[in-house]
């Protein structure tokens, strides 16, 4: 299309109206293409979601709470983001206690 318009260009002498209709169709252009790339990004993450979705139902011990997560308020996604900060932190502190236990306890070697 800007090869055409480019060629057509030097019979309208590449006046302003001719300027116009290829920043016109450029711009019609980039906008279906946001809308095209828009629309495969939003089926992509709801297939991610659908899949991790039977990932948390398939495990007998996964929170089903975090299935359909992506539809939370901000707010509440919040209060989970801190939830999971304390049971992250309670995992690291009992680590790092076995591991020093682990170590403690370890015989001493000549």
């Amino acid at each position: 299309m800007v090869f055409l318009w480019a060629v057509l260009g030097k019979h309208f002498n590449f006046s302003d109206t001719w300027q116009l209709v290829i920043n016109t169709g450029t711009s019609i252009a980039t906008f279906l293409m946001v809308f095209l790339i828009q629309n495969t990004q939003n089926r992509d993450a709801r297939a991610i979601h659908l899949k991790l979705d039977e990932v948390i139902r398939s495990i007998q011990d996964a929170d089903n709470r975090m299935m359909r997560i992506e539809l939370l308020t901000d707010e509440e996604l919040e209060g989970l983001v801190t939830n999971y900060d304390q049971v992250r932190s309670e995992y690291e502190r009992r680590h790092r206690d076995s591991i020093a236990h682990k170590t403690a306890s370890r015989p001493v070697q000549a």
